[in-house]
């Protein structure tokens, strides 16, 4: 059965465990499942149009899941091509920077023995070791419903549906998709997952953890002048231009080609709600120290999602009745690295270690609480609960603190394997967002159109598209609170929050109205995290719709 009312009649499929997401924790849960048992049966589902094309991440790979899942991946082929070279790390103001010393900074935020990379190139290349395993994956079959049996617990997912008009009503050339059931089913969907989501609340999860907290990340790919072009240099700054408004900072990664990853990350417990995540990180990319690195060169591509950033003290329980958790799913990262991928692989590579054991015992659709276990007591918790004082204080107290007091904190976990205190979130980033009386409206500078883009011309180079016949994928819960709380309380944060530029309030006064462009959406999920009054869900759209990133 499913909780959703409908009398659709659907086709079943049987698997030993069904994984939802072609991340580098659900691929690696299903690598390690088929290097245990050859004979296992597993299938991997992936919403977008290929593996690779949802991936967004900065990133600086710490090769430390890679290792433990595929010692030989040098000799395979692995596109970890890119060794960093430098790292350093800046405090900006609006004309000058400052440099923080490495020797004061604690050995854990080192990124010597990383790797530049591309990480959707790096889930393409896994999708080819897992298949060559006989993993099924099966990329365009966003999995948009849970299936749950009589007693309750997760058996399968909904898969693969098409073809529903843009009221929901059955088209023409429906197609109702299939229910793709596993003794265990191990949810990789990423930040703020739609089923995972659900899976959480339904299961009381999150009952005693803080608060969820996270941060909306954009990224460009530029090509730039081979004589500024350093391979493998690594630069990380904060400060300027986001100042007293808005935690955050930016990355700067050095690919080969001539190619550079430019990302903003803003945290999303700002209490402004003028604040315009978008335009502070196209005002960032005039800071003279970028300028210099971007004038002559050429955007090449855009992206945006939100990153899970409570860490330690936010994660919820990771195992519940008949499936795990995995990776960002739960939220994974550790926020002074920026670094969550080497955790979702760990994380896949313990939920299909614990899996097999109990599919041996005979068991099935239970609790692994085995796995729950190992996330918190392994290598997953100690990385995340070295670093768990760092982002709440900069949340609660500012950036000094964070520095300072946070900087403390991981050098006594460094030295002592200990710090004597754990700080609080406190509340939700819907929940920290104040009325608009309380703040005055910031002014950002126009883009360029040279070294800043407007949102809309960014992101056709996202490459993203979504069907405009099927049913908007994000829901109202009530139809008029976008005009009555966010428009007249917060000023409409949502049309400055999205980095795509979906939402957007048309005439004034009783004539104003809430529009959903949701065929612009990149799959952030910023608008089911930051809405103040919790009233926009991101859903699934269609198979294969959405951004398609390259090189990302």
């Amino acid at each position: 059965m499913t909780d959703a009312a409908d009398a659709i009649e659907r086709e079943a499929m049987e698997y030993d465990v069904v994984i939802v997401g072609a991340g580098p924790a659900g691929l690696s849960a299903a690598i390690r499942l088929k290097q245990l048992d050859a004979d296992r049966s597993v299938v991997v589902l992936e919403k977008g149009s290929e593996v690779g094309a949802h991936i967004l991440s900065g990133a600086v790979l710490d090769p430390v899941g890679l290792d433990a899942l595929i010692p030989d991946w040098r000799d395979r082929g692995a596109p970890l091509d890119v060794p960093v070279t430098s790292d350093s790390f800046y405090v900006l103001g609006e004309e000058g920077r400052v440099r923080v010393p490495n020797a004061v900074m604690p050995p854990l935020m080192s990124n010597h023995g990383n790797y530049v990379v591309s990480m959707g190139n790096v889930c393409r290349w896994l999708a080819e070791q897992a298949e060559g395993l006989g993993v099924e994956v099966f990329p365009g079959m966003a999995a948009s419903q849970l299936v749950f049996d009589d007693g309750g617990r997760v058996k399968g997912v909904v898969a693969g549906e098409f073809g529903r008009e843009a009221d929901g009503s059955i088209g023409a050339g429906y197609e109702p998709g299939m229910e793709l059931h596993g003794r265990y089913v191990m949810l990789g969907e990423g930040v703020r997952g739609s089923l995972s989501k659900q899976v959480i609340d339904r299961f009381d999860l999150a009952a005693d953890a803080e608060p969820q907290k996270y941060g909306i990340g954009m990224k460009e790919l530029w090509e730039v002048d081979p004589a500024k072009h350093v391979p493998g240099k690594v630069l990380h700054t904060m400060g300027w231009p986001l100042g007293s408004n808005a935690g955050g900072g930016s990355f700067v990664y050095h690919l080969n080609d001539n190619q550079v990853y430019v990302g903003f990350v803003v945290h999303l417990n700002y209490k402004n709600p003028y604040v315009n995540p978008y335009l502070s990180f196209q005002q960032f990319k005039h800071h003279p120290m970028m300028a210099e690195l971007l004038e002559g060169g050429k955007r090449v591509s855009y992206g945006a999602r939100a990153i899970t950033e409570g860490g330690w003290q936010s994660l919820p329980r990771t195992a519940f009745p008949g499936g795990v958790l995995l990776g960002c799913a739960a939220g994974m990262v550790n926020v002074p690295r920026i670094k969550g991928n080497h955790n979702a692989m760990l994380s896949g590579k313990a939920a299909a270690e614990t899996a097999h054991a109990a599919l041996e015992e005979g068991r099935g659709s239970d609790t692994l609480t085995e796995y729950d276990r190992e996330v918190r007591e392994g290598p997953i918790g100690k990385d995340l609960k070295a670093v768990r004082n760092v982002k709440p204080l900069w949340s609660n107290y500012g950036l000094t603190a964070s520095l300072t007091v946070g900087g403390a904190s991981m050098w006594m976990n460094n030295i002592f394997g200990w710090s004597p205190f754990t700080n609080a979130h406190g509340k939700s980033d819907a929940d920290s967002t104040e009325p608009a009386k309380d703040h005055k409206v910031i002014e950002y500078p126009k883009p360029d159109g040279v070294l800043s883009f407007d949102r809309l011309t960014n992101v056709a180079y996202s490459f993203t598209n979504h069907e405009e016949s099927q049913p908007a994928h994000l829901k109202l819960r009530d139809p008029d609170k976008p005009v009555e709380v966010d428009l007249k309380i917060y000023a409409g944060p949502s049309a400055r929050y999205c980095p795509a530029g979906v939402y957007e309030f048309v005439g004034e006064g009783d004539d104003a109205r809430f529009v959903i462009n949701f065929q612009n959406c990149v799959h952030c999920k910023t608008c089911d995290i930051k809405d103040p009054a919790q009233n926009i869900v991101w859903t699934t759209p269609q198979g294969g719709d959405g951004p398609n990133y390259p090189n990302m």
